[in-house]
């Protein structure tokens, strides 16, 4: 069974940054499609940002959710069996429960296959 174990939350100040970082304990050259989620407060998961074909392009093709568009960076370091969210200018509406997931794309759209346990993240005003 994978495994994915995230790191480098915590709580920061308005303006502030984070890397998230998501062991995969398989090869993660194996997974042409990975994602970040996040669980606000009271609501329900949503995607963030996805990555795919990263083996093949420099950087992968990413996508992002338009509330973090120019602010996040999504990439994989397959020497590190790595996956990283680069998140900067954080909000407080940035906070909640960040989860890194593993998946494929169906008719265009990223599904998830699993999750990881979650690493909180919290943003202060």
């Amino acid at each position: 069974q994978v495994r994915l174990l995230e790191s480098g939350g915590g709580t920061v100040q308005a303006g502030s940054s984070l890397r998230l970082s998501c062991a995969v304990s398989a090869n993660i050259f194996s997974f042409n499609d990975m994602a970040w989620y996040r669980q606000p407060p009271g609501k329900q998961r949503e995607l963030v940002a996805s990555i795919r074909h990263w083996r093949q392009i420099a950087g992968g093709v990413t996508n992002y959710a338009d509330s973090v568009k120019d602010r996040f960076t999504i990439s994989i370091d397959g020497a590190k069996n790595t996956m990283y969210l680069q998140m900067n200018s954080l909000k407080p509406e940035d906070s909640g429960v960040y989860y890194c997931s593993r998946g494929r794309n169906m008719g265009g759209k990223y599904v998830s296959d699993s999750y990881g346990q979650g690493t909180q993240v919290t943003v202060s005003s």
